[in-house]
């Protein structure tokens, strides 16, 4: 029986689950939400094609080099301190963007989302770590908030298309206000801020390495999907970001407070699940990316039905995530069910390679939505339960953090990779004459789509080889430091 004597949530975990999951959802559904806005935005506010891609980078760029230091952050003032900024700062910054008079405002006010995020993001994870301490309610709570975390980005995709089509596109970010402000409210009611005892001291060597070094990567890689992989923009960026992540690693080792103590990733257990994360998101973001392009411009859907054409594969990821966690994690450990995710999803994909000019979605489309939706359900509610066990309470932050970190690293590669292959080939349909554009674009997608099948299936072998088999005691995140 676990003790709850040193856990202050305890009585209240389900209604903190549910603010956790507004939190979490509100993050997800800003990598995509503002996508399917972005032509209606750009004829308003009158800006380039060159200039588009930067109210979505500007996102991703922030959130993704601060996340690191947003866990460590709530690690050492406390979760409910950093959930309340991030909440709060992800209203104001979404307000003022959805009241952008130009571009410059709009992106500046995403890049303070993104930055706001990074706060939100691990504060909510690690919240969910140190509430939830017996293992049968564990499995739960984590299945609904991977069911959450996986369907989020596709749940954007529908609230992005209604939104756009009967509001306008200011309401994409808007309706954070309408998700943040009650869940900010909660938060306040419900939680206890944790922190540990004594003088908080952060390793500032450690974060200004690891958040350039990362920013680095995340621009490296959208820099790649627009001007290609040997510009000197992109080859500077990834290099020197891959140099800062290395010099980092060694500050680590060696300063007596880091901002992420090694033992959290060298872990076998939550290493694996961190890179299943990171190589999941490399596979599944040429679904969003291609799929959403394939629906509305060959097959001719309104934004609002594009959206709601991936409502399949968000029930398979609802229903495989709360099942993966609860049933399958406890009595097989995490290899299997990561494994059979990946090959799920790389099945998923396979199946979507045969869309064609004239195909029709319930024949070329559902099917592969439906298996990629049950293999990405599986995959991440594991990997995220798994990700953030066994580590002590003053470390769940950070551990938290790396669980979203490789996401975002693994979006950003597998687009920048993706775009460049479907650009490739369609290129060389085109030189050798084989049709008009229109079957040029839908030979692309199938393309990137069996890339992102041999990244899932390439990705069960070494999920396979490095998780640990059976079933491990799962080490319980400990009662918070202090208490």
């Amino acid at each position: 029986m676990t003790d709850h004597a040193h856990n202050p949530h305890h009585s209240k975990r389900w209604a903190i689950l549910a603010v956790l999951g507004i939190a979490q959802l509100m993050v997800v559904l800003d990598s995509t939400v503002v996508n399917i806005a972005l032509p209606s935005a750009q004829m308003d506010l009158g800006f380039s094609d060159a200039n588009r891609q930067w109210v979505i980078t500007a996102y991703t760029l922030a959130f993704g080099s601060l996340l690191l230091f947003g866990g460590r952050l709530a690690d050492v003032f406390g979760r409910k301190h950093l959930l309340l900024a991030g909440l709060i700062g992800f209203s104001i910054a979404s307000a003022v963007g959805g009241s952008a008079p130009n571009f410059e405002v709009l992106v500046i006010a995403r890049a303070a989302q993104g930055l706001f995020g990074a706060l939100l993001a691990p504060a909510a994870l690690s919240t969910l770590t140190t509430t939830f301490t017996d293992p049968n309610e564990r499995g739960k709570a984590f299945g609904i908030y991977g069911a959450i975390a996986g369907a989020g980005a596709a749940l954007g995709l529908i609230l992005g298309g209604v939104l756009t089509d009967y509001l306008s596109w200011r309401w994409c970010l808007y309706v954070n206000l309408v998700l943040a402000i009650p869940a900010a409210v909660a938060a306040v009611v419900l939680l206890v801020n944790q922190r540990p005892e004594g003088k908080p001291r952060l390793d500032l060597l450690g974060t200004v390495a690891v958040s350039i070094g990362l920013l680095g990567i995340v621009y490296g890689f959208a820099n790649a999907a627009s001007d290609g992989w040997t510009a000197t923009v992109t080859l500077a960026c990834l290099i020197g970001g891959l140099a800062l992540i290395a010099i980092f690693v060694v500050i680590e080792t060696r300063v007596s407070n880091p901002l992420l103590p090694m033992r959290v990733v060298l872990d076998r257990a939550r290493g694996g699940a961190y890179l299943g994360l990171g190589l999941a998101c490399v596979g599944m973001f040429g679904v969003f990316l291609f799929l959403t392009y394939y629906l509305q411009t060959t097959l001719a859907y309104s934004p609002v039905k594009t959206g709601f054409a991936f409502l399949p594969m968000v029930g398979g990821i609802m229903v495989m995530a709360t099942t993966s966690t609860a049933i399958l994690l406890p009595k097989v450990g995490a290899r299997i069910p990561v494994v059979i995710g990946m090959l799920l999803s790389a099945g998923g994909m396979a199946l979507l390679t045969q869309i064609g000019v004239e195909a029709a979605y319930v024949t070329h489309v559902l099917p592969g939505l439906v298996i990629l939706g049950l293999g990405l359900g599986m995959l991440f509610a594991t990997c995220f339960e798994v990700g953030t066990s066994g580590v002590e309470a003053h470390n769940a932050g950070v551990a938290s953090a790396m669980a979203n970190t490789t996401q975002q690293i693994g979006g950003s590669i597998g687009t920048a990779l993706l775009s460049t292959i479907a650009a490739t080939a369609v290129a060389n349909y085109l030189a050798d004459g084989l049709g008009d554009p229109a079957a040029a674009a839908v030979h692309s997608y199938s393309v990137a789509f069996w890339v992102s099948a041999a990244i899932f299936l390439g990705s069960a072998v070494v999920c396979g080889l490095l998780l640990p088999g059976g079933v491990h005691a799962r080490e319980q995140t400990s009662a918070p430091a202090g208490s």
